[in-house]
Formats: structure tokens, sequence, C-alpha cells
């Protein structure tokens, strides 16, 4: 196939390149010389929106300006600024520099691109999945190898990924700019897709939105946000965050990055610090957090500090209170989500009572919450009890909820839990988070799937990627993943393990703890 691949988009022509899929002993860890399986078309780095420097800091996102000739379409776009630190080589943050031929990252400002990979470009009707990346809303890219969409669009997927601004770039609330610039972008993303996607083979009209972490916190979002109904049918969010703040609270976190950069905090005062500045002082401000625990609450102990505004705009409310119209929704999460950043911290195991009774305290739903976990949980440790906690409030109870409030909007929600554990370190990390994105995606192989998986894999983890990367395409196509439907009642639940099965949903505890307890954004006291 000599020809690299040539698509005129309502922008411009775009060239991209033929690419053969690594075939499946490379994608289980085992190298082979040559590559399978068909060549897939692939474009890089295409610019859905103008960059956001100069004029453009900090606005809403602008339509792409046209251009002649063809544009090659080979290279990542630059990522945004990242802020830190995430966990070292965790399977959410891996490594965010090369993945596969063409991979460059450079310096510029050209951050708000996506990549494209198709199976076929000539073709009608192929079902689309739009991938968000997480990073918890501070980092993140969609140029990593955990992403790599060889796999999915091998199974007849148009894999669509896309980059945003994330950190003070994306959600830090400034007077004299829109809240939630990152939530713009992924729908001008998403109109970019409903331009385009039939000139690569996709169905506008079949559009699958999908993350996982901060990436499903933003399809949460998503479906709670008017701008963006129309434009996907159907939603994947993999552990959503219920992290939100209040606009009292942005603000003083804004105020204090501004002092760290020693300006003002309006949007014409920050836009003349340089943006890797500011990314930095977003890290600052990160390390310094609970020095800010008696105000700030929720937000000082979760370690972020620039996260989603319930703003009333672009977010009219938290995803579990403003969601009104339900879709077809697969969400999930892990069943040790806080596990990873206990172990990777070096705390696993080793946290305290006063560390515990600070987090039932602030976490757990009030005014009894602290001791439901103590008499669900008799005998636990105190690093039992904060994980419990930690987990429940911060990715376990939202995700559930999620399912919930989408059934009741008249969505239908498919539940599951990753119950297989990393055999990493003799087990430590358990069914840890963002284990199951290198599952869904297949990439295996991939550096930081490696550290947590092996090299290779194990067999059940090689199975439960097969059946998870199949639920997903399944869900694509025909909106049913292969199991029955969440439902008030009879909660079933698919659980991801050695041996998969469908089960009433696992974590009653949880469920019970937090009965009529609403999912509040993070406030000032």
């Amino acid at each position: 196939m000599s020809e690299q691949p040539v698509i005129r988009t309502t922008e411009g022509l775009v060239r991209g390149r033929w690419e053969r899929p690594r075939g499946p002993e490379q994608q289980h860890g085992q190298r082979q010389e040559q590559p399978a399986g068909r060549a897939l078309a692939v474009f890089r780095g295409i610019r859905y929106a103008q960059p956001p420097v100069g004029a453009l800091r900090f606005a809403a996102p602008a339509e792409p300006e046209p251009w002649d000739g063809v544009r090659e379409a080979t290279a990542f776009g630059p990522m945004v600024p990242q802020s830190g630190p995430l966990p070292a080589e965790s399977p959410e943050s891996g490594e965010s520099g090369e993945s596969g031929e063409g991979a460059v990252v450079s310096e510029d400002s050209d951050w708000l691109t996506l990549n494209v990979c198709t199976p076929d470009p000539g073709a009608a009707g192929l079902p689309v999945l739009v991938w968000i990346h997480g990073g918890g809303f501070i980092s993140g890219s969609a140029n990593d190898p955990l992403y790599d969409p060889t796999a999915l669009a091998s199974a007849g997927l148009v894999v669509v990924s896309v980059n945003y601004r994330v950190g003070a770039e994306g959600f830090a609330l400034l007077e004299g700019a829109p809240a939630n610039r990152a939530f713009l972008d992924q729908i001008a993303a998403l109109r970019w897709v409903r331009r385009n996607i039939a000139r690569f083979g996709g169905d506008p009209a079949l559009v699958t939105v999908a993350g996982q972490s901060a990436g499903a916190g933003s399809v949460a979002a998503l479906l709670a946000t008017d701008s963006a109904r129309g434009l996907f049918r159907r939603a994947v969010a993999h552990t959503v965050p219920g992290t939100h703040c209040t606009p009292a609270l942005a603000a003083e976190v804004t105020a204090e990055l501004a002092k760290l950069v020693g300006t003002a905090p309006t949007a014409a005062a920050l836009a003349e610090v340089h943006p890797r500045r500011l990314a930095s002082a977003v890290t600052e401000l990160g390390a310094a957090l609970p020095e800010h625990l008696a105000r700030w609450g929720r937000l000082a102990h979760s370690g972020l500090a620039t996260v989603p505004v319930v703003d009333g705009e672009v977010l009219p409310g938290s995803p579990w209170s403003a969601l009104t119209e339900g879709v077809d929704l697969l969400v999930s999460h892990t069943r040790d989500e806080f596990r990873l950043f206990g172990v990777l911290s070096g705390r696993h195991g080793r946290f305290t009572e006063e560390e515990a009774r600070l987090a039932l305290e602030l976490f757990a739903p009030p005014p009894g919450g602290p001791d439901a976990y103590r008499a669900a949980l008799p005998g636990a440790t105190p690093s039992d009890l904060l994980e419990a906690v930690s987990s429940d409030a911060l990715f376990r109870v939202p995700s559930l909820r999620l399912a919930e409030v989408n059934a009741a909007a008249g969505g239908t929600s498919y539940l599951f839990e990753l119950a297989l554990p990393a055999p990493a370190l003799g087990g430590v990390f358990g069914a840890c988070h963002g284990l199951d994105v290198p599952l869904a995606f297949g990439t295996l192989d991939s550096p930081a799937a490696r550290h947590f998986l092996g090299d290779p894999p194990p067999p059940e983890a090689v199975r439960v990627s097969a059946e998870l990367r199949e639920a997903w395409v399944r869900f694509a196509t025909t909106g049913d993943p292969g199991w029955p439907a969440f439902e008030p009642d009879g909660q079933l639940t698919r659980v991801l393990d050695a041996h998969s099965e469908t089960v009433h949903y696992p974590e009653q505890t949880a469920r019970r703890i937090w009965a009529g307890h609403p999912l509040t954004a993070y406030d000032l006291p």
C-alpha cells in the first residue's frame, strides 16, 4: 500500500499513514518480528480548535481556520503543560512521550488536537469511540501508549482520542473567562467529530464518548451539559470521580495560584504568565494543600487543586443532580480503587489512626458515616478504613450513583466492577485505580501496564482484556455490552475476574452507608 491516506475535512486536507496493528502475541507481551492484521489508517495531531494562546488564552475554543494544500497528520500534537504529581508509571499516568511511529511531542501551543484511527476510511456507518483521557484534571494526554487504539480499531471501531486543556488552563475559575474550559474543548472536539467523522468511515449518529477517572468525570459532566446534548449517543465512564467544587471555593484556589505567580486572579493578568509557569504553580499549590485543610476540607484532602466547577452554566449542577436525559451508559469502578495511591506513596498498610479518623470525618456521609464504616468493618485497621472510605467517596459511590441517576432519567445503565488483581509485588496493588485502561485497550505490553501486569501478563489478564474489549465494541455498536442492565431492584453487575460472573452489586456496605446521602460539590465551611 504505497500511497498514504488523505482525507478532506471541513477545514482542509490531512494526510495520515497506513499502520499495521500489533498482532495478538505483541499485545500479550511476546514480541514478533512481523506486524499482523489489516493496515489501519491513522491520523494524528488534527486541529479541532485554534491554539488557545494570545488573545484566545482562557477563552472558549475557537473553530480551526481552514488551510490550503495537504496538512501532514502523522505526529501527535503537543501536550498542554502538565501539573503533578501523579504516581509514576501508574496505569492512569503511563508515559506521555512516544507512542508508535510518528509520535513526536513538540513544544508549541497547538494543544487542541485529536487523533483518528479507522479500519477503513472508505467505509460508511462504522461505530465511533471518542476517548477522553484521565490525569486528575491536572495532567494527561491522548498521546499516551496506554491508549493505543489499534486493537479497538481492528475490531471495527473508528477511535478518536482528544487532547484538551488541563490544570489551570482548563479548570481554574477566572474573572473574565468561561468556567470549565476543558469541557468546552471536549464539546468542540465532539462537534468536529459530528462534522467530519463520516469522512473517516464513521457514523456521526453512532458516537460513544468514553473516559476513565478524570476522563470519566468529563463524560459525566457532558451527560449533564446542555451544549453537549445530541453530540453522542452512548457513554462509557470507567471510575467516575466525585471531585467538583463550588465557585466560592474555586475562587479562593485561583487567588492562591495568583499569589504564587505574583499577579491578580483574573484572566487578563494570568494570561501574561507563561503556561508552564502556571502549570508549575498548580503543582506547588497541590503540594501545599494540607496547609488549607481547615478551610478547603475535602478538596485539600483530595490532593487536587484545580477541579471542575459547578458554575451553573457550563456545568449546571453535579452530574448526580443535573442529569435529566438518560443515554446508553456503561459505567464501572475497580474493587480496590484507592489502593494504588497508598502503595505508590509508600503508605499502604501504614496509615495511622489519626489519618483514618480525618479521612472518615471528611469523606464519610455526615453525620453518622464514620461510625457506620467502623461498625460495618469490625477489626479493620486504620489503613483498611482509610482505603475503604476514600475508594467509596472519591470513586465507587459516584460511579454507582451515575448508573442509578442515568437509569432514573430514562437511560439504560450497565455496571461492572474490575476485581482482577494486578500480580505485581505479590498482588499488593489489588484491582487498583486505572488497571482497567490497558485491559480495555488491549495495551498489555505498554510500559505502565507491564509494571502492574508483568511481561508477559498472566493468562487471566489476557482473558479479562479480551472480555472487556469485546464489551466495549459490542456496546459502541449495539448499546449492549453482553450482560443485563443495572436496575434498582436487581442491581445486576458484571464482576470481571479470573472467572467473571454477573451478580448482585458487590459493594453493598458502601451502598447502605451512602443511601439517602447526596453527593455534593466541595465547598467552603
